[in-house]
């Protein structure tokens, strides 16, 4: 049974204290990447057949295989694909950056360029799930951005084939390649380069430990989104909240995984304590019960705090990566929210619409990362560059300024590098 508290009872900052051992898979992944560094394909196919089961003698998916992926797939559920990635795409369109120019001294122009990264890796988790979403939440802004190439790694089944719904999802989202292979191996293959796999500049995607201390150990080499950790779920809830609809809404992060976290914040001890009969009757309900009993008693609370002022600051205080606000008149809380992955208002916005097809991205921070990072956007595939131009006039009118600057540092040559041009010869 979930646990029930009062606020105080443990620190704000251990409210998503995750009580599961976790497993210290540093040597292992060093290993895998170095064998996939060393060995490429090879690597990859004997990983894949330990680790998934399958036997491969081609690692990338054919337009054969994916025509026949695709037939699988009822139109019905593709027509909800569609759906889905036209709302991210007009999310994720208001996102894009243009490039600027400044010109308002003479002699002077200086400006940005907005570039896109040659090519991009996503990620796609498999094993206890598929997930299409994945797929379009990553893809569609790098799609945006301008990336040129986009590769999807995911591990296949035994039988050697992706899940018709991931296939489906990537022709949507607009994938250059589908690369069968999952694990730290598939983020070592992105990050050095494989026969079959080219190397990214960007790897994007959630996944387990290992894949999350993979992307840990490459980043420098490629630039990566996040280390996501197990996913959350904090509800904030008035005593007029509905406790099915809270319920519902907890069990959806827990069934993620036993490590997942769902977490209430009421300021009405009667709403607690309906919330958490609600949970018993539901949790037989799910198909994945197991993982989501796990996950409610190991790391599920139920916090009574002495308002809806006080359950905002704690919010504020373990910035979780998803937060709902089930209150009367939600934005006028809107403001208040500092720290938050993404925000849903009110009490009809659960937080799956969000994982799914309302359009702001569900790749968001986790572990209170929230704090000082932002979900998966288009500026994650794009860098800046910037540029300067003075004309001999131009510099004249600031060089000594600038030989005195670095004079204060101690750097002549710089003072010297300055003044040179302004010399008669």
């Amino acid at each position: 049974m979930i646990r029930l508290m009062k606020y105080g009872e443990v620190p704000n900052t251990e409210i998503f204290a995750r009580l599961m051992p976790t497993v210290n898979v540093e040597g292992t992944v060093a290993e895998i990447l170095k064998n996939v560094r060393e060995r490429g394909d090879a690597a990859l196919r004997e990983y894949t057949e330990r680790f998934d089961g399958a036997k491969l003698e081609r690692l990338t998916v054919t337009e054969e295989e994916l025509e026949a992926g695709l037939r699988q797939v009822e139109p019905s559920f593709l027509a909800i694909l569609e759906k889905a990635a036209g709302n991210i795409r007009r999310f994720h369109s208001r996102q894009v950056r243009n490039s600027f120019i400044i010109n308002e001294e003479k002699g002077v122009v200086m400006g940005q360029k907005v570039t896109p990264v040659d090519r991009a890796g996503v990620y796609v988790p498999g094993g206890t799930a598929a997930y299409p979403s994945t797929v379009l939440m990553d893809i569609i802004p790098a799609k945006i951005a301008g990336v040129s190439e986009i590769i999807v790694t995911t591990p296949p089944g035994k039988d050697g084939n992706i899940p018709p719904a991931i296939l489906a999802a990537a022709r949507v989202a607009g994938a250059d390649r589908i690369v069968k292979c999952g694990g730290a191996q598939a983020i070592a293959a992105l990050a050095y380069g494989t026969a079959s796999v080219p190397k990214a500049d960007k790897i994007v995607g959630p996944g387990n430990a290992y894949v999350a201390e993979a992307k840990r150990q490459v980043s420098g080499l490629v630039s990566i989104d996040m280390i996501a950790g197990p996913s959350e779920i904090l509800i904030v809830a008035d005593g007029k909240s509905d406790p099915r609809h809270l319920a519902a809404d907890l069990l959806s992060q827990a069934e993620h995984d036993r490590m997942a976290s769902a977490v209430l914040v009421t300021e009405s001890a009667a709403l607690a304590e309906k919330v958490r009969d609600e949970l018993e009757r539901q949790l037989p309900l799910l198909e994945r019960e197991a993982i989501a009993r796990e996950s409610i008693e190991r790391n599920g609370r139920i916090i009574v705090a002495e308002d809806l002022g006080k359950a905002i600051e704690i919010a504020n205080e373990i910035a979780p990566e998803h937060l709902e606000l089930c209150v009367d008149n939600p934005f006028d809380y809107l403001d208040s929210i500092r720290h938050a992955g993404s925000v849903f208002l009110g009490r009809n916005c659960p937080e799956a619409l969000g994982d799914y097809l309302a359009g702001p991205n569900h790749t968001l921070p986790t572990q209170g990362t929230a704090r000082f990072s932002s979900p998966l956007s288009v500026d994650d595939f794009v860098k800046k560059t910037q540029y300067t131009y003075y004309t001999r006039e131009a510099l004249e009118r600031v060089a000594e300024d600038v030989a005195a600057f670095a004079r204060q540092e101690g750097l002549t040559g710089h003072a010297r590098s300055a003044l040179i041009r302004t010399e008669k010869p």
